[in-house]
């Protein structure tokens, strides 16, 4: 990396680092029972709660988003934290050697992925327009909720808080946001690494067999297989290539060609290895590099999943811990809406578990029902705070989903149509061949059956009954898409959106868990303590482990060289430079408005398809347009006619010669700016002699220009 991107991934990191250290000792009371004080989960703290306080702050219209304020916000909770808990001594000196691991951990990763990004920074393709897009749209906001750049002018409609705390990271840095998104996704990466790492040796810790040393070089790999591993589907590299057919065949019908590996072998097939259907990772996440809502969302929830594990171990701190549990599934519905409910579920199967075990009733049903009643007043509390914290938010977004579709209703059913929020529609009746899970998902099963087998005749720790409870939770996860979705404006792909967001956190959830029982199953290998039986079985286990661990972990090698050029031609963390040379024109006129236009006024600009280079304007500058990716605003809408609507304003009004057309047009979307480029010249016959009549020119550069409407 240049010096000088060097030195903006350390001023990034500072950045980080404050909120963590002014919330290390409220992180420390919640996480006490950990190894680590939970230390490195006070980044996400810090920054979630200085963020949501930016964001009720000015939504309430209280304070104006700007860095000045945000600094004050930041001294304030200093000042609390140091009133309410500086007091009382909660981090020992012991604990500093680990917080330093953890913190090069951290950084390590940070300066990883900055360096990966670095040979394709693009925020370009997929849905990069639309995550930048909201990034600064919220940058150019005053109060909140923000714009929504591409339907003036209404607000966005979607779960834009992860976008936010971008935003806000980005107004602490001063840096560009063309350069903290791409800062932003090597922050996410670093996360999921040196959290799902703190998991890993807190539960692993709790086995008592291991040293220090050892327990941190086994949490490294904990981290690993959450960040970088993949699934099963990476044995298609030994064998010849698939791709062009519709469906993909078993491995076993297939030529076995170890000699040619990789087979022209293409990373993406693992998401997409189930016919109509998402089954994405955080590996492939951080190779397309989409700052979506499950890529924000990943250190929400692995705090989440830290919590959950903290419930187990500490129960005089548990009111502490669900007010926190709380206010993070709060934040991770309003980042990713789906896992706030997720983890709601896990969160309430866990305290009846918790409550279940606690009970010595010897009758069965009467101990269900006092454990449900007991554990009922704990999941009022969880759902009480949730809707506090997530009201304002819940003010201005309605959800996409129309109801709970059934997969394969019978026909008496379909002739019902509809019975409350369930929906049964014909035809829509696929489900995923068993062969095709096992591929996905057959490492994690094959661990958790595993673990199952073990624990029988043994005493159980803490640890197992924890990793049981979200393993099989999360094979639920995994199938609940074979029996309902989520009903959405997708038809051909209608279970797609139900499967990705479910089993993503199955994936995240089970590589935890499928570590620490590799690590719990060998720990107990000592020579004489077994039956030449148990041996055996050991030796299989152990053969078989590292041949399925090897199998998923190579994931990176086929992904990291495809998606990022073979690592071959450095670039730089600047992710819109590839303008400057694919639309130089756009490239001068959106550096020339985000220098020169200040607040949100409207600009048009061509309206296009979804993933086109259309509402590129927009997108890059944080201004709104009267219609950006048409898809889009149907989804977040819930109604095509909505966006289309607009096609033929837009349409009129480059293309008609009489001003009052376009005058009236102008008035009816409150257009300030009106933009003409390459695209716009492609896609209409532009009439531009009308704008000199209401406007003037304020910038050019060749066949670009911007009219400012007077």
């Amino acid at each position: 990396m240049l010096q000088s991107e060097i030195i903006l991934v350390l001023k990034w990191w500072i950045v980080l680092l404050l909120p963590g250290l002014i919330f290390l000792p409220l992180t420390s009371k919640i996480f006490n029972s950990f190894i680590d004080k939970g230390y490195i989960f006070s980044k996400v703290i810090g920054i979630s709660i200085v963020s949501y306080t930016v964001y009720v702050l000015g939504s309430i219209h209280l304070l104006k988003f700007g860095t000045f304020n945000i600094i004050l916000i930041l001294i304030l909770w200093l000042f609390i934290n140091f009133m309410l808990i500086y007091k009382k001594k909660t981090v020992g000196i012991s604990n500093f050697r680990l917080f330093i691991f953890e913190e090069l951990v951290f950084l390590s990763s940070l300066f990883l992925w900055s360096f990966v990004r670095s040979y394709n920074p693009d925020i370009h393709d997929l849905e990069k327009f639309m995550d930048f897009g909201f990034i600064n749209s919220i940058l150019r906001s005053e109060y909140f909720p923000p714009k929504d750049m591409w339907l003036t002018p209404f607000s966005i409609n979607y779960y834009y808080f992860g976008h936010l705390i971008t935003a806000v990271l980005t107004k602490i840095s001063n840096i560009p946001s063309f350069i903290t998104f791409n800062l932003m996704l090597a922050t996410i990466f670093a996360f999921c690494f040196s959290l799902s790492f703190s998991i890993g040796i807190n539960l692993i810790s709790k086995l008592k067999t291991f040293s220090l040393k050892k327990t941190l070089l086994l949490g490294l790999i904990v981290g690993y297989i959450v960040s970088f591993a993949g699934n099963l589907q990476t044995i298609y590299s030994l064998f010849t290539t698939y791709q062009g057919k519709e469906f993909a065949p078993p491995f076993w019908e297939l030529v076995f060609s170890p000699q040619t590996f990789p087979n022209s072998y293409w990373y993406p097939s693992a998401t997409r290895f189930i016919y109509h259907t998402i089954h994405e990772f955080p590996s492939y996440s951080f190779v397309v590099a989409d700052l979506h809502g499950h890529v924000l969302s990943i250190p929400i929830v692995l705090i989440l999943i830290a919590l959950a594990f903290a419930l187990f171990l500490e129960e005089k701190r548990r009111i502490l811990i669900l007010i926190t549990v709380s206010f993070f599934l709060s934040i991770a519905y309003m980042t990713n809406a789906w896992d706030g409910l997720i983890y709601l579920g896990l969160f309430t199967n866990i305290l009846f578990i918790l409550e279940f075990i606690k009970n010595k009733n010897d009758k069965l049903f009467n101990k269900f029902v006092y454990s449900l009643i007991r554990s009922l007043k704990y999941i009022l509390l969880i759902l009480a705070l949730f809707f506090i914290f997530s009201f304002i938010f819940n003010r201005s977004f309605s959800p996409f989903a129309s109801g709970i579709g059934l997969i394969c209703s019978p026909q008496f059913l379909i002739d019902i149509g509809k019975l409350g929020p369930l929906v049964f529609e014909k035809g829509q009746c696929e489900h995923s061949p068993i062969w095709q899970l096992l591929i996905l998902y057959g490492f994690f099963i094959y661990m958790l059956f595993s673990l199952t087998l073990f624990i029988r005749n043994k005493k159980m720790l803490l640890s197992d009954g924890f990793v049981l409870i979200i393993s099989y939770f999360s094979l639920l996860l995994i199938i609940i898409p074979e029996v309902f979705y989520l009903k959405d404006i997708y038809s051909s792909y209608f279970r797609a959106n139900t499967m990705f967001k479910l089993t993503y956190q199955a994936f995240i959830m089970l590589s935890i868990s499928s570590i620490y029982i590799f690590i719990r199953i060998m720990s107990s290998f000592k020579k004489g303590s077994q039956s030449k039986t148990s041996k055996i079985g050991l030796v299989i286990f152990t053969i078989v482990s590292f041949g399925l661990i090897l199998t998923v972990s190579i994931y990176p090698y086929f992904a990291i060289p495809s998606g990022y050029g073979g690592l071959k031609e450095y670039r730089g963390l600047d992710g819109i430079k590839y303008l400057d040379k694919n639309r130089k024109s756009d490239y001068l006129a959106i550096n020339w408005i985000n220098q020169n236009i200040q607040g949100q006024p409207v600009i048009l600009e061509a309206q296009g398809d979804s993933y086109t280079d259309y509402a590129r304007i927009s997108a890059n500058t944080g201004l709104p347009t009267v219609l950006g990716w048409t898809v889009h605003e149907w989804l977040w809408r819930g109604s095509y006619d909505v966006p289309s609507a607009r096609f033929d304003d837009i349409k009129n009004l480059y293309e008609t010669t009489d001003p009052k057309t376009a005058l009236s047009i102008i008035k009816k979307y409150n257009v300030s700016f009106i933009y003409i480029g390459g695209l716009e010249r492609e896609k209409y016959k532009i009439a531009e002699d009308k704008f000199l009549q209401f406007g003037k020119i304020i910038f050019t550069n060749g066949e670009t220009k911007i009219y400012k409407i007077r």
